[in-house]
């Protein structure tokens, strides 16, 4: 700690220390690297991007033939490697000047008119060459990354629109969102749209069991299965999840338990018992049911989100019993959104399901 303070680094043996990568008996221990996983692991290439063919083939084409790069738009859940793919895709066009090169604003930015007028307009108009720093050719245009444009503002797109007009011979657009029905059409119309698949089951299992070989975390398939199967193909999150229930339990090994723990699964006893409690269509035991759940600190999107499958894949009830408590669990979905609160939301869910199964 002293040489730290007076020269601003650590020495060879509390760097050897610090690393976390071996312990004393030589075996590999998890790393205490303060860097996220999710960035850590991140594809560097557009060909360690996962699953999604089209635009992997779109990239390569330009990457290696010189093909000449559309504007893009990207949309698909969440966690499915949007962002990851354009960075990697600048990466390989512009090496190590690539953050030069790449304007990124996302949902923590202003999305109002006056960005688009003033920051990306101002970026777009500046000039680039086509030599990189090492000496390697180079597209001579810039790429705009705006992450998370189903949220802007509709005056913001209509500038955005015009802005692309103008300034397509010195810069790329990249549009990605969640929501591609929320972007206007004349701004689809001048991109090239690409839609994110979530990742298979097999895909994210084997991407963690790689994460888990790297970082010395002892990790059962079954529990790597059954942290896949919680993130509903969101790779962001799994990565997430599997990082903090590591921190957790340290090199003691993952178990089931740890994982429901951390990314906040709610146990099927709880589902059972909401169905049977609508079963006994007894408004007291209801109530009391409803503030045992809300005492458990589940979340309730999380609860509506597992009941929906869990009565979608019944073999108990009836189709028009599925579709009344299905449509009641969309309605409680949007009411919790506008900041309802979860108890009478889930009380309300429970009556609804309880009036489905006496009918």
């Amino acid at each position: 700690m002293d040489s730290f303070l007076k020269t601003g680094k650590i020495n060879q043996d509390q760097q050897s220390t610090s690393s976390g990568l071996k312990s004393k008996d030589g075996s590999r221990g998890i790393s205490n690297s303060t860097t996220p996983w999710v960035e850590k692991y991140r594809p560097r290439t557009v060909d360690e991007v996962s699953e999604q063919s089209e635009i992997v083939a779109v990239l390569k084409q330009c990457l290696e033939q010189g093909a000449d790069m559309p504007h893009l738009l990207f949309y698909g859940p969440p966690g499915t490697g949007k962002t990851s793919t354009i960075i990697a895709a600048a990466r390989q066009l512009f090496g190590d000047m690539y953050k030069n090169r790449m304007l990124e604003l996302n949902a923590s930015d202003d999305r109002g008119i006056q960005v688009i007028r003033d920051k990306v307009k101002t970026f777009a108009q500046l000039t680039a060459s086509d030599r990189r720093p090492d000496g390697k050719s180079c597209p001579p245009f810039k790429i705009v990354v705006l992450d998370e444009a189903d949220s802007m503002t509709a005056p913001a797109q209509a500038a955005l629109r015009r802005t692309i007009e103008r300034e397509t011979k010195t810069t790329r657009f990249c549009l990605i969102c969640n929501y591609v029905s929320c972007i206007i059409d004349p701004l689809t119309s001048r991109c090239s749209k690409f839609r994110f698949k979530p990742l298979s089951h097999d895909i994210m299992l084997t991407r963690l069991e790689h994460i888990c070989k790297e970082e010395g975390v002892k990790c059962a398939p079954r529990v790597l299965a059954q942290l896949v199967d919680a993130s509903g193909g969101d790779m962001r999150r799994a990565i997430t999840s599997l990082q903090s229930t590591a921190r957790l339990k340290g090199e003691d090994g993952i178990e089931e338990v740890d994982v429901l723990e951390v990314v906040g699964t709610v146990p099927d006893i709880w589902l059972d018992r909401m169905i049977d409690m609508g079963r006994m269509y007894d408004y007291q035991k209801m109530d009391g049911f409803v503030e045992d759940l809300i005492f458990e600190a589940y979340s309730a999107s999380q609860i509506l989100e597992q009941l929906h499958d869990k009565i979608v894949f019944s073999i108990d009830l009836k189709d028009n019993q599925k579709a009344i408590i299905c449509k009641s669990i969309s309605i409680c979905a949007y009411r919790l959104q506008e900041g309802c609160s979860e108890y009478v939301t889930l009380l309300n869910l429970l009556c609804s399901v309880a009036k489905a199964l006496k009918g």
